[in-house]
């Protein structure tokens, strides 16, 4: 059975085949990092790191590439507004923090770092170059007011609206950019020309005048530099499927690259069945979640759902979650206590192996993780139904269960008995450390020294230590 996957362009499941036998290369946008991560950007990074996992362990060797966004409108306009309040905090350095907030929450999922994050800043003359080559083949031109922006043509491509069958006359007006200077509304930027009202450090020169990248061109310039100009595949969450991949797909395919040979996306995250919003105030951040829930079980419940369905979060789900995946973990306990040796076999090469016939079929039919959890909660009950044998029970029996339980996990990405989840998250050292600095934040707002207060906090949150004050005094966790 070949690997299937929904191919959104295609609006259908199709086979996947790698264009180079064994090897698989993988674009993903990442955050632009303008604000701290929320459920939706955890979810994303999830779905591929799942995907990337199972193709891994189907034998390919994958080129991950997951790009970081740090110049952009939004940027600006946050540390402009943090300035307005009295902050002191540059651009570039509110990109970064935030680009560290996104790692610590990956990594604390236990997701695993691309094979390579380019940031924006640092390809911006490989942007440069394919807008060059843009405007000497007909499909961009420089805008018409004389200042340095440049626009892509989207009258001269008539494949534009071929990702998500629109056709050009029914498109809303392009909104990354003003209207100035452009051919027609539709048209979205290539190159942002340098406003007065910007940091100066914050525009790049180019053969137009200074200016910045649009967000459009990033990811085709990226994608081309790390993957070459054809590759598998494109993901990213449904959110991008237009204006940005549209425009991205339109772009390459003007320059003459064949860019992604399949594009994927995942489905978004509803909180109490609403769409997540800052307008409604119902945004879910990852230190919220990461306080609530241990980093696996809440790897769990973002990975349970298939990755194209909404995943709709409502109060209870993370407890429902904890009761899962706690059975899985009791089952292991039983296991080892009977005497499986669970270290043995995870570091195995044959562990991929033992998987069950049904959980690698649901996995290769579009990445059906439901199903393939199904498989997993059947093993561990006939696991548990073997173990209640006692000694009527087949000791070759119970170890099958147990390897194979292991080796789905594996898959997943959940194996508790895993170094990521098993290192302890508080040692004795750690421990006494942040309670004495708690002791000093309590004692500092008794004197209403709210500053220190503040302070202490946030050192402490920098270096992933996330507080709750709670009735009965203040929690700590690892985030």
């Amino acid at each position: 059975m070949k690997q299937r996957i929904y191919d959104s362009r295609a609006q259908a499941v199709v086979d996947f085949e790698p264009r180079e036998p064994g090897r698989v290369g993988l674009y993903v946008c990442g955050p632009t990092v303008q604000s701290a991560p929320h459920i939706g950007h955890l979810r994303s990074g999830l779905v591929y790191d799942q995907m990337r996992r199972w193709f891994e362990a189907t034998g390919h060797d994958v080129t991950l590439i997951r790009n970081v966004t740090d110049i952009d409108d939004k940027i600006l306009d946050n540390a402009r507004a943090g300035q307005a309040a009295g902050g002191s905090e540059e651009w570039w350095a509110l990109a970064y923090r935030v680009e560290r907030e996104f790692t610590a929450a990956y990594d604390a999922l236990g997701i695993l770092p691309p094979t390579y994050e380019p940031r924006a800043t640092a390809n911006v003359a490989q942007m440069v170059d394919l807008i060059e080559l843009l405007i000497a083949r007909g499909h961009a031109y420089v805008a018409a007011d004389g200042s340095a922006s440049v626009y892509f043509d989207t009258a001269s491509w008539p494949e534009y609206g071929a990702l998500t069958r629109q056709r050009r006359d029914q498109m809303e007006d392009a909104a990354d950019s003003e209207p100035v200077g452009k051919r027609d509304p539709r048209d979205f930027a290539l190159w942002k020309a340098y406003r007065e009202t910007e940091p100066e450090s914050a525009s790049w020169p180019s053969p137009w005048g200074r200016g910045r990248p649009g967000w459009h061109i990033e990811c085709s310039a990226m994608a081309q530099r790390y993957l070459g100009e054809a590759f598998d595949i494109h993901g990213g969450g449904l959110d991008l499927r237009f204006p940005h991949h549209e425009n991205e797909l339109a772009q390459s395919h003007a320059a003459g690259h064949a860019f992604a040979q399949h594009w994927v996306h995942n489905g978004l995250v509803n909180t109490g069945g609403q769409k997540m919003s800052k307008s409604l105030g119902n945004s879910l951040f990852a230190a919220d979640l990461l306080a609530q829930a241990r980093p696996i079980v809440l790897r769990y419940y973002l990975g349970a759902a298939h990755y194209r369905s909404v995943l709709d979060y409502s109060e209870g789900s993370l407890a429902e979650a904890e009761a899962a995946f706690s059975r899985i973990e009791g089952f292991l306990d039983r296991a080892e206590a009977w005497g499986v040796d669970l270290a043995l076999p995870v570091e195995t090469d044959a562990l991929a192996a033992v998987l069950p016939a049904d959980f690698v079929a649901a996995m290769l039919d579009d990445f059906a993780v439901p199903q393939a959890l199904a498989v997993l909660h059947q093993t561990v009950r006939a696991g548990n139904s073997a173990l209640d044998a006692k000694g009527a029970a087949d000791s070759d029996q119970i170890r099958t269960y147990t390897y194979q339980a292991l080796g789905m996990l594996n898959a997943l990405g959940l194996n508790p008995r895993d170094a990521h989840w098993v290192a302890p998250e508080r040692t004795t050292a750690l421990d006494s450390l942040v309670t004495d600095l708690i002791a000093q934040r309590s004692e500092a707002r008794a004197n209403r020294d709210f500053a220190k207060s503040d302070e202490i906090r946030d050192a402490l949150q920098q270096a992933g230590i996330a507080l709750e004050d709670t009735a009965t005094g203040t929690r700590w966790s690892l985030i």
